[in-house]
């Protein structure tokens, strides 16, 4: 799994908490939505049972989301797995 700066991170969580078009694509083919972000991610990260947090749920928490994880490609199993 290639790393990604902080920006990266932000990138990704205004992404996830603001563009509906982006969260659909993120869920659905989630290597073709990061790579349009730049954002390199290995196949076998990604889980086969996939879903996000709501969109509120990230811009709220999105200090904490940072804090616990520590670039944008850490993020993504954690994103996809639903947790809250």
């Amino acid at each position: 799994m290639a790393s990604h700066t902080p920006q990266d991170l932000d990138l990704l969580l205004s992404k996830l908490s603001g563009d509906d078009g982006f969260r659909l694509s993120f869920l659905n083919d989630p290597q073709l939505a990061l790579g349009g972000l730049g954002i390199q991610l290995d196949a076998s990260q990604i889980p086969a049972a996939r879903s996000l947090p709501s969109k509120e749920l990230i811009a709220a928490s999105r200090h904490a989301i940072k804090g616990k994880v520590e670039n944008a490609a850490g993020a993504i199993p954690f994103f996809l797995s639903g947790q809250r």
